[in-house]
């Protein structure tokens, strides 16, 4: 197994929240040099390893054992969105299983008659959306209107809400809310 030397400082530096220049400062090396070891253009012998190292600080044992985090994805392809409704509506969920995210976006798909439910929802945070198909009336602390396309809606998701398709045609709407509600 090749262990990718690059990939490995690069990540190191990152978390340290160092710059390439910094981390040649502090090592006494050229910011080139830095460059072309986390681009793998230059394998660096031991000893030149460790001088690098010792301006993050960190020791060699240390290097070799750190994890290298995942690569954070960025775009998402349609099937990639992980439904999480259920019946006659659509949650089309971006980045579900992204770990430590503050932010839902749903691509929301409320077919002809669908409910949120008798009982309103209600949690910490904030939600957003807008309508970019069909109608759908929103009931907010007792305060119903009915959407259509471009129509938006924003509010404290601790205040009882309700979502519901009157018309004939599917409704879908772009929504966001904080902190995740699921």
């Amino acid at each position: 197994m090749e262990i990718d030397i690059g990939a490995r400082l690069k990540a190191v530096r990152v978390m340290r929240e160092l710059s390439q220049r910094e981390l040649a400062r502090r090592a006494g090396v050229t910011n080139a040099t830095i460059s072309l070891i986390e681009s793998n253009q230059m394998n660096p012998s031991v000893g030149a390893l460790k001088r690098v190292l010792d301006g993050v600080p960190m020791g060699l044992a240390e290097f070799f054992a750190f994890e290298i985090p995942a690569a954070r994805k960025v775009f998402y392809r349609a099937e990639e969105l992980i439904d999480v409704g259920k019946g006659k509506i659509s949650f089309r969920q971006v980045g579900a299983g992204r770990e430590g995210r503050k932010l839902q976006i749903i691509a929301e798909r409320y077919a002809p008659g669908a409910d949120t439910g008798r009982i309103m929802l209600s949690h910490e945070g904030e939600e957003g959306g807008i309508v970019v198909r069909g109608r759908i009336e929103v009931t907010v602390a007792g305060d119903a209107r009915v959407l259509g396309v471009g129509d938006a809606y924003y509010f404290e998701s601790r205040l009882p809400h309700r979502f519901r398709n009157l018309s004939e045609e599917s409704c879908e709407l772009i929504s966001a809310c904080t902190p995740p509600s699921f």
